[in-house]
């Protein structure tokens, strides 16, 4: 398990690198929930996510041979981007595995950061063609079983239990689980009275899944919040969430397209699906806490476009 001591280590090693992202009160968001709401604004992180923290993490963790090697990795989106320019900046050579279905602009900022993109039919074949890069001699940056990735990211949980104010509840959203196993591991070290909550969007269900089953289990992938679409777990990550998280919560992708609209209405913050599925579970979260909530939320990346989530919303009805 990742402790609370390689978190703050973490933190040491990234910190000329990584923004410390604001972690501020919402007034419009806590007018929309009813109860007083705390935002972790990662999406204002370098590469726009906090993908850039593991990855960072994990890159100034190398041997020199293993840099030599150059690094890959699998991506729905953001884990890539970040790969990519944090592997430039640190004059490392990268590949980068992603589904066709990858937003374009990910695709796009991979490319110009200087990584070689390779694009394959699913998430699936994406898994199983980095682990034949892998075998090939490439250094592996996997998105979140492993413990530097999931100490990099757990800053984020030290900085929001450093600069937020008093909070029962933390909202986090699940992939693969990394983000939430860090965020976990350092909120019940430094908060431990905190709960933290996961997200998982209908179709992108690994952790879940993997909760009802006592261990990780593949799963069935449609939704299209690709960023949080993992196959499954890793032992690694449910750990942590079995032994750290309340509850992983699942909501629609209607609902997590309808939380980036509100994000941009009441937050005033311009986010993916991936964060915004934090609005319907944190209404989830109250219901079941009551009024004496005091909600944060890691809102975790924006790199989607206008012409993206306008297109999911007038899907779905809500324009």
């Amino acid at each position: 398990m990742v402790c609370l001591a390689d978190i703050e280590a973490a933190a040491r090693h990234i910190a000329g690198h990584v923004v410390r992202t604001p972690t501020v009160p919402s007034p419009g968001l806590t007018a929309l929930l009813g109860v007083p709401v705390t935002a972790k604004l990662e999406l204002l992180q370098r590469t726009g996510s906090f993908k850039a923290r593991g990855a960072t993490a994990k890159l100034l963790s190398l041997s020199p041979a293993e840099r030599a090697a150059g690094v890959v990795a699998v991506s729905g989106g953001n884990h890539g981007i970040a790969l990519a320019v944090m592997a430039a900046a640190l004059d490392v050579k990268a590949t980068v595995v992603m589904p066709r279905t990858a937003p374009a602009r990910s695709l796009a900022l991979a490319e110009e950061a200087g990584a070689s993109v390779r694009l394959t039919d699913g998430m699936d074949s994406a898994f199983e063609l980095v682990t034949r890069l892998r075998d090939e001699g490439l250094t592996l940056v996997h998105p979140f079983d492993d413990p530097a990735v999931i100490a990099g990211q757990g800053t984020v949980g030290l900085e929001l239990a450093e600069d937020a104010g008093e909070l029962t509840d933390v909202v986090v959203s699940v992939g693969g689980g990394g983000l939430i196993a860090g965020v976990a591991a350092a909120l019940r070290a430094r908060r431990p009275g905190v709960r933290v909550w996961g997200v998982e969007t209908g179709g992108a269900e690994a952790m879940s899944a993997a909760l009802e089953a006592g261990g990780p289990v593949r799963v069935p992938l449609s939704s299209l919040v690709t960023t949080l679409s993992a196959p499954s777990v890793s032992r690694l990550t449910y750990d942590h969430v079995s032994a750290l998280v309340e509850e992983v919560l699942v909501v629609p992708d209607r609902d997590a397209v309808r939380g980036c609209l509100d994000l941009a209405d009441h937050a005033k913050v311009w986010a993916e699906p991936a964060a915004g599925c934090l609005l319907p579970a944190a209404r989830q979260v109250v219901e079941r806490v009551g009024d004496g909530a005091r909600i944060g939320l890691v809102v975790c990346g924006g790199n989607t476009t206008p012409t993206e989530v306008m297109g999911w919303a007038s899907r779905f009805g809500l324009l």
